[in-house]
């Protein structure tokens, strides 16, 4: 079985840019910012972070110019995301569990679609 490096790089950035992501949320709170406020701006220095870190250590990508596919890719994952809890709801399965299944899920999609529509090449 050949090991997808590029995959796993892939994964232990996402790691990377979850911990800079609660990273900023927290440092936020942690200076008084109301939490709707650190959500929003957590989320947005995240993308930001996530697109020159999966851009460049993972796909070796510095066009900046990717940026609007790269978003659009994290808002249908975020789209498949709500769906697949919502089914799980509906079916009575716990949604923790969902959670984790999904996050497994759309990772592999994300990858996919990074690696063969926003950063290809």
């Amino acid at each position: 079985m050949k090991i997808d490096w590029l995959f796993i790089k892939f994964i232990l950035v996402g790691i990377l840019n979850t911990a800079f992501g609660y990273g900023v949320f927290a440092l936020l709170l942690y200076f008084g910012i109301h939490y709707s406020l650190a959500v929003i701006l957590s989320t947005v220095a995240g993308i930001l972070f996530n697109f020159k870190t999966t851009g460049v250590l993972v796909f070796k990508n510095h066009n900046n110019k990717l940026i609007f596919k790269f978003v659009t890719v994290y808002a249908l994952i975020c789209a498949i995301g709500i769906i697949f809890l919502r089914i799980a709801e509906i079916m009575h399965i716990n949604l923790y569990f969902a959670g984790l299944v999904s996050t497994g899920i759309c990772a592999v999609i994300s990858f996919i679609l990074n690696k063969n529509w926003v950063f290809k090449g």
